[in-house]
């Protein structure tokens, strides 16, 4: 690791001129160590330790924030997400689930009973082109994938060329919240076996009503290749991506610190 000379002028918070103490850790101190936590997987005194140690090594004249101040600066702490270029995005959108962690396996040997495991649903919207995840959502895990595209799609400020999911975005609310944002964007949905045609199939066929169209041409198989539906394994290998690297389980405890942790996780 190093700090570069910005990084280090950065690192103490600028005073502030408004009511309220000030601050001594500027947010990308607060961003550097959560950053440290998720990818080494740390407790929050295991971070704190370990920014010391690193500071300490490269002889800076900085302080370590301690890990009660890295916990509470993360329910409110601003971070930025990668965003697209000037070109239209092929958007690719999955959910996973990610646990919240339990009291541990000791407190289940102590107390020989089921432990009922806890955990939220973290929706993804990744570019194809470059594989990056530009939108994400964490919701609760009862709250399903077509519901949440409007909230993945308000995160893109630039044009989307295509939407592609899986058969859970087979909803006529999906079609339309694509549809109200970016009209020209083609919506790639294998809809269900049992999909039957629109009334209007024959005079103004919509998005659908094209994919059955071409589905009972070429087969399902033939379609998936014709509409290029099968650039969705990339979403797939994104999560995977984030499941080894950052781990499947979420360490924070608030709705806010979660939202962090995980803004954090994407960006970096």
């Amino acid at each position: 690791m190093w700090f570069t000379e910005a990084a280090i002028a950065a690192w103490k918070a600028e005073p502030r001129c408004t009511r309220g103490g000030q601050p001594r850790y500027s947010a990308l101190a607060i961003t550097t160590a959560l950053t440290l936590r998720a990818v080494f997987r740390l407790a929050l005194r295991q971070t704190e330790g370990l920014i010391a140690s690193l500071l300490r090594l490269l002889g800076l004249d900085l302080a370590a924030p301690d890990h009660s101040t890295i916990s509470r600066r993360g329910e409110t702490l601003p971070v930025s997400r990668p965003r697209p270029g000037s070109e239209p995005v092929h958007l690719l959108v999955d959910s996973t689930g990610l646990k919240l962690c339990g009291p541990g396996e000791w407190l289940v040997e102590k107390h020989p009973t089921k432990v009922r495991r806890s955990w939220r649903k973290l929706h993804i919207g990744v570019d194809a082109d470059t594989g990056e995840i530009i939108t994400a959502e964490l919701t609760g895990k009862d709250i399903d994938d077509g519901s949440e595209v409007g909230p993945l799609l308000e995160q893109i400020a630039g044009p989307v060329a295509s939407f592609t999911g899986d058969g859970a975005y087979d909803r006529d609310d999906v079609y339309r919240e694509v549809c109200q944002r970016h009209p020209d964007a083609a919506v790639i949905v294998p809809p269900r076996s049992s999909a039957v045609p629109s009334a209007t199939a024959e005079t103004a066929p919509t998005k659908r009503d094209r994919h059955l169209q071409l589905i009972a041409e070429r087969g399902r198989m033939g379609w998936q290749r014709v509409s290029g539906y099968n650039w969705r394994a990339l979403v797939e290998a994104d999560i995977g991506r984030y499941k080894r690297v950052i781990g499947d389980a979420l360490r924070s405890r608030t709705e806010g610190r979660q939202m962090t942790e995980v803004a954090i996780a994407i960006a970096r």
